[in-house]
């Protein structure tokens, strides 16, 4: 039987919620070592993670996150509320990280920006390419697919950020994104219809 004070009592924000990330990072900002914390918990593991897809292997992620927390830690003051959330903020510098990490090893080729592809009739590559993939499928079948192609598709369909924060957080516009995008859910589809 639950009790009075639970049903009167008011509803806390989600720990991961925009509203609580917000003061998490005034609060860091003002110098608050428990929200630099805090913060770092609630981020962790995707960032993690995405350097892990990134990078591809767990020594070199798990470098790169620690250089991202305190590359946050260096610049949180610098840090202004944009369009953006925060959260695309620190993918931005795990993502800057990443290419810094890959162009030391010089395995780093990044495409040419493509202009957005013009209006086409047939979004069914894309849509099909969507239904026939699962997150961890997806994961397998990027491998064949360039750097930037599979940094668009693991950013939009394993950390599900919008075109918006993607074209943030890899520092090109939202046409190169759709585009990259376009191009990397046609190749796949060619490749689940060639299996």
């Amino acid at each position: 039987m639950p009790s009075v004070m639970a049903e009167k009592a008011p509803a806390r924000p989600a720990r991961d919620s925009t509203e609580n990330v917000r003061r998490l990072v005034d609060r860091a900002q003002a110098g608050d070592r428990e929200a630099l914390e805090e913060l770092y918990l609630l981020h962790f593991d995707r960032i993690y993670s995405y350097l892990h897809v990134s990078v591809g292997n767990r020594h070199d992620a798990e470098d790169l996150t620690t250089q991202t927390f305190l590359r946050m830690l260096e610049s949180i003051k610098r840090f202004r509320w944009q369009s953006a959330p925060f959260s695309a903020w620190l993918f931005r510098i795990a993502h800057n990280l990443a290419m810094d990490h890959f162009r030391a090893a010089r395995r780093w080729q990044p495409e040419e920006d493509v202009p957005e592809p013009p209006g086409e009739s047939e979004p069914s590559a894309e849509a099909q390419a969507l239904q026939s993939i699962g997150r961890q499928s997806l994961l397998e079948l990027i491998e064949d697919l360039s750097p930037e192609q599979q940094q668009v598709l693991t950013l939009k369909f394993v950390f599900n950020f919008t075109n918006a924060d993607v074209a943030t957080i890899l520092g090109k516009t939202e046409g190169a994104i759709k585009s990259l995008q376009h191009r990397a859910l046609v190749s796949l589809q060619k490749q689940l219809d060639r299996a």
